[in-house]
């Protein structure tokens, strides 16, 4: 059990790239009053620790979600999504993210007031100042599945936690193009790029699975996998021993037969995991498994079996 919701997708199905919109409004996000002033402490309290030389976050531009559309095409029925950005910062993501809990003036919470008991595509924009996008990695020379643990130095709530292969949050000074335009696609290949050294020419079969909200955190995600077809974990090793353009971001890399099996046992075995993951690795299973059967959806159900085993080698060795 984790704190996502899968709002779409269920891993049998990919959502290409020309059904994917992404509208782009340049209109920042509007706090109210008191939480501009939690906005205050956190830019104020970062301009410290820089003054200071210690360590902090920089600020850098980021989305706000206004709203996110799923539909179907026409005539074969497959999923078109368009989402809604307009413009907010990283300390904006801050500002609700770590304060879900943190209690009002009226007495209440964001969380409380905002999301609990509630359909959280009604909360505001500003509830949704980031927009992350994560990526469940495969090597296609040795079959491994990559699961990567969040650095103790990132910001936010996820430090230390296992999470997807590599992830990165949309940011306007990197994904908005001249012309005004957001690819989701686009940002998923940048965080092959910055976070596993994945180049433009290395062969890579990416697909958009889905979308899911993170409600521990309160944050959107894109679910995609990407396997790697020329590349094996040791060349992927020996990459990173050259360099990583954001090295600093994960701490530690498993490497785990990219099988249903072996994959959930590792899941199931290794605590503290970000909210979404779990999810992303469950779809990138299911979608491996149905491309392996020649596109038979009722291969995710072999994944469900992996799973039952899994669980039920864990009672036995508990017993």
């Amino acid at each position: 059990m984790t704190d996502c919701h899968l709002y779409e997708g269920d891993g049998t199905r990919p959502i290409e790239e020309e059904n994917v919109r992404v509208l782009y409004e340049n209109r920042r996000v509007q706090f109210p009053d008191e939480l501009g002033l939690w906005r205050r402490e956190i830019e104020d309290e970062e301009a410290r620790r820089q003054a200071a030389g210690e360590p902090h976050h920089w600020n850098n531009p980021r989305f706000a979600v206004e709203s996110l559309v799923v539909s179907r095409t026409h005539t074969a029925e497959e999923p078109q999504v368009t989402l809604s950005f307009l413009d907010a910062d990283y300390y904006d993501y801050l500002t609700t993210s770590i304060n879900l809990d943190r209690r009002l003036a009226n007495g209440s919470t964001l969380r409380r007031q905002y999301l609990q008991d509630r359909d959280p595509l009604d909360a505001p924009a500003w509830m949704f100042c980031s927009f992350g996008v994560n990526v469940a990695v495969e090597t296609g020379k040795d079959g491994k599945m990559l699961f990567s643990r969040r650095s103790a130095k990132v910001a936010g709530p996820n430090a230390s936690r296992w999470n997807s292969s590599a992830n990165e949050g949309a940011a306007a000074n990197h994904d908005l193009s001249a012309a005004g335009e957001v690819s989701l696609h686009a940002i998923a290949r940048r965080a092959l790029r910055e976070e596993l050294a994945v180049q433009s020419s290395d062969r890579t079969d990416l697909e958009l699975l889905g979308f899911g909200l993170d409600l521990r955190n309160n944050q959107w995600a894109a679910f995609f996998r990407a396997v790697l077809g020329d590349l094996s974990e040791e060349e992927l090793r020996f990459r990173w021993s050259r360099g990583i353009e954001d090295k600093w971001e994960h701490d530690e890399y498993a490497f785990v037969p990219a099988d249903p099996e072996s994959a959930l046992g590792f899941i199931h075995r290794t605590d503290a995991w970000t909210p979404c993951a779990p999810a992303l690795f469950y779809l990138a299973l299911v979608r491996g498994a149905v491309r392996a059967e020649g596109g038979d959806t009722a291969a995710r159900l072999r994944v469900d079996e992996a799973e039952r085993a899994v669980l039920g080698g864990d009672r036995t060795g508990a017993g």
